[in-house]
């Protein structure tokens, strides 16, 4: 039987983790001076409450949470378990994957599905940078966490564990995860209405990030999707 860790793909989780780890910070606590919270995420929530919803006590939280990552830093560099050379190089790469992931799938959408162009997917027109760059961290980390680590490398470790062949499980998991992750936009009071073109864009777009996480690293990926939503909520044009 094939090894449910074939579904976490080829990348060294522990440092990616390490990797993602500065935008969750940011994420953290720009969430207190922007207007949004990510859909997904449930732990500031949580976190927030376990301190009484007192703004001063949350941050205390995220400073400790930040000494306790400058620690575990300086211990895994001593021990040469994490190289930090490979920030540099993994976030230029992923902002070749996040400029060209637009295109590719409108290209796709035209070419192969017969979708007409200029659809429009951004749902935070107008925010911000500061806000924007809250939303597109908390997207980059939370979204890649819940649909790519835990729903598509997850769903396909249980598909290995039941036997089903490592190819059928990984292209299920993808796909499903996939799914819904685009279908997760349109859910609930702030959600964008459904619209075929979109919930296509947003899955094929999930297909991706599904496949940089598989070939290269669940950093890669979270950082691909970061890029990408601060180049279309921060640096495109209105």
């Amino acid at each position: 039987m094939t090894s449910p860790r074939a579904a976490f793909g080829r990348g060294d989780l522990a440092t990616s983790l390490v990797f993602i780890f500065p935008l969750f910070l940011l994420y953290g606590v720009g969430v207190l001076f922007a207007d949004t919270i990510n859909g997904v995420d449930f732990i500031t929530r949580f976190v927030y409450a376990a301190v009484g919803y007192d703004a001063m006590h949350y941050l205390k939280v995220q400073a400790g949470l930040a000494v306790v990552f400058v620690v575990l830093l300086v211990v895994l560099r001593r021990h040469r378990r994490v190289a930090l050379s490979g920030f540099f190089p993994l976030v230029l790469e992923s902002a070749i994957y996040a400029l060209t992931l637009g295109s590719l799938i409108l290209l796709v959408m035209q070419s192969v599905l017969g979708f007409s162009l200029g659809l429009a997917v951004a749902g935070d027109e107008g925010v911000g940078v500061w806000e924007g760059l809250v939303i597109s961290a908390g997207a980059g980390v939370f979204e890649e966490l819940v649909f790519r680590l835990g729903l598509m490398a997850g769903g396909a470790a249980l598909l290995l564990l039941l036997g089903v062949p490592k190819a059928v499980a990984l292209i299920l998991a993808i796909v499903v995860s996939s799914a819904l992750f685009s279908a997760a936009h349109h859910v609930g009071p702030l959600g964008d209405p459904f619209a075929l073109d979109v919930f296509t864009y947003r899955l094929l777009a999930g297909v991706v990030f599904a496949l940089i996480f598989y070939f290269r690293s669940l950093a890669h990926a979270v950082y691909a999707h970061f890029l990408y939503d601060v180049y279309v909520l921060v640096l495109s044009p209105a």
